[in-house]
C-alpha cells in the first residue's frame, strides 16, 4: 500500500481553481479532492461582440446631443433652485417667520435682496424704516417703499423668532441667496440657447405649431427622444418612453399592471406636466381628450396616461412626417382593459388602457 503525503493533496487542491476546501486535510477523501463541476461558461471576448453578436447601439447626432446636453443641464440646475427654495423659506421659518406675510414669494428678486444685506428679524429692526425704505425703494419702486419698510420693522420687532444660531443661519441664508441667484442668472442663459437651438432646426416646426407645449416640452422632447426614424411602429416609441404596461409574475403569483418606465424618466416628467398645463386648459383638444375618458367612467388617473400616451404618439408623427397640428387627430379609439387601481405616485406609475391610432 501506496501512502501519499497531505501535501500531495494540498497542492492537488491548490491548482484547482474550482475547488473549495470544506474539511480538514486529514478527513478528506478522494472524491472530495476532485474538481468540481458547474454550467458556468467563459464571458463572450470583445471580439465576439464587434462581430454582431451584440445589440446595435444608438450614437446621436450632433444636434441631438447639442439638445442633451443644454436640457439635462437646465433640469439639473432647475432642481437645484427648486431646493435652494424650499431651504430658504425654512430658514425664514425659524429667523423671521412673519417675513412672508409682507413678500408672499420670499424668493423673488426684491425679497433675496432684503434678505442678502437683513436675514433675521433682530437685522431687520436695526437697520430702521428709513434705511429699510430706501432699499426697497432701490430694488423695486413701483411695488415698495415707506409703508412697507415700516410694516417690516412693526412685524420684525414683535417676531416669534426664536432667536437661536441667529449668526450661523443668517449666514447660511445669505449663501443660499446667492446661490439661487448665480442659479437662476444660468437658467436664463441656457434657456437663450436652447432657443437659438430651436431656431435653427428645421425638425420641431411640428411641435412649436402645438399651442399647448412651450419651447422646454420641444426641447425635452428632442433631446430625450433623438432621432424617431430609427423606430419602425408606434409601440416602439411608447416603450422606449417607458409608458408601456407591464405584468410582473412568478408562478401563480402575478402583480399589478403598471408602467414599464424604462427609457428616460425625463420625457414622462415633461408629459406629465404638460398633461396637467391641458387639462386645465378649456380648448385644448388633449384636455378635451381627458375629460371624454373620464366621463366614459375611466378613472383620472388613468386618463392622465392616456393622455400622455396620445400626446408622444401625435407629436412622433409630427417629428417624423414634419406634418402641423391638427386638433381634430387628437380623438382616437380606446380598448379599455380591466381596471386596476394604480399607486399613488409622481407622475402617475400605471394605467389600465390601450390607446390606438394618431
Amino acid at each position: 500500500m501506496v501512502r501519499i503525503s497531505t501535501s500531495f493533496w494540498k497542492a492537488k487542491a491548490t491548482s484547482s481553481a474550482s475547488y473549495i476546501p470544506d474539511k480538514p486535510m486529514s478527513l478528506r477523501s478522494d472524491a472530495d479532492c476532485e474538481p468540481r463541476r458547474t454550467n458556468w461558461t467563459p464571458p463572450r471576448s470583445p471580439g465576439s461582440r464587434l462581430r454582431g453578436d451584440a445589440r446595435r447601439g444608438y450614437v446621436p447626432s450632433e444636434l441631438i446631443a447639442t439638445y442633451r446636453e443644454l436640457v439635462r443641464l437646465h433640469t439639473q440646475l432647475a432642481d437645484e433652485a427648486a431646493r435652494y427654495k424650499n431651504e430658504i423659506q425654512a430658514l425664514l421659518a425659524v429667523l423671521f417667520p412673519e417675513f412672508s406675510q409682507v413678500f408672499t414669494d420670499p424668493c423673488r428678486a426684491s425679497a433675496i435682496g432684503i434678505l442678502k444685506l437683513y436675514p433675521s428679524a433682530q437685522a431687520v429692526a436695526a437697520a430702521g424704516v428709513e434705511t429699510l425704505a430706501e432699499k426697497l425703494h432701490e430694488l423695486a419702486p413701483r411695488n415698495y417703499g415707506l409703508k412697507t419698510a415700516q410694516q417690516l420693522v412693526a412685524l420684525a420687532q414683535h417676531s416669534a423668532s426664536s432667536g437661536l444660531a441667529v449668526s450661523a443661519r443668517s449666514t447660511s441664508l445669505k449663501i443660499l441667496c446667492d446661490q439661487l441667484e448665480h442659479t437662476q442668472a444660468t437658467l436664463l442663459q441656457l434657456e437663450k440657447e436652447i432657443d437659438k437651438l430651436l431656431d435653427t432646426d428645421n425638425g420641431v416646426k411640428g411641435l412649436q405649431s402645438v399651442p399647448e407645449f412651450g419651447h422646454k416640452t420641444v426641447a425635452v422632447l428632442r433631446a430625450e427622444l433623438g432621432d424617431v426614424h430609427r423606430f419602425q411602429r408606434t409601440d416602439q416609441v411608447v416603450a422606449y418612453a417607458g409608458l408601456d404596461l407591464e405584468v410582473k409574475q412568478s408562478g401563480k403569483w402575478k402583480g399589478q399592471t403598471k408602467l414599464s418606465k424604462r427609457g428616460s424618466g425625463r420625457l414622462r416628467r415633461i408629459w406629465y406636466m404638460a398633461a396637467v398645463r391641458c387639462i386645465r386648459l378649456k380648448d385644448s383638444a388633449f384636455g378635451a381628450y381627458y375629460h371624454r375618458l373620464v366621463a366614459r367612467g375611466m378613472k383620472g388617473r388613468e386618463a392622465m396616461i392616456a393622455v400622455m400616451r396620445k400626446m408622444l404618439i401625435v407629436d412622433y408623427q409630427f417629428v417624423k412626417t414634419e406634418e402641423l397640428y391638427d386638433p381634430t387627430r387628437v380623438g382616437a379609439v380606446l380598448v379599455a382593459q380591466p381596471p386596476v387601481e394604480p399607486p399613488a405616485l409622481h407622475p402617475p406609475s400605471s394605467a389600465k388602457l390601450v390607446a390606438t391610432g394618431a
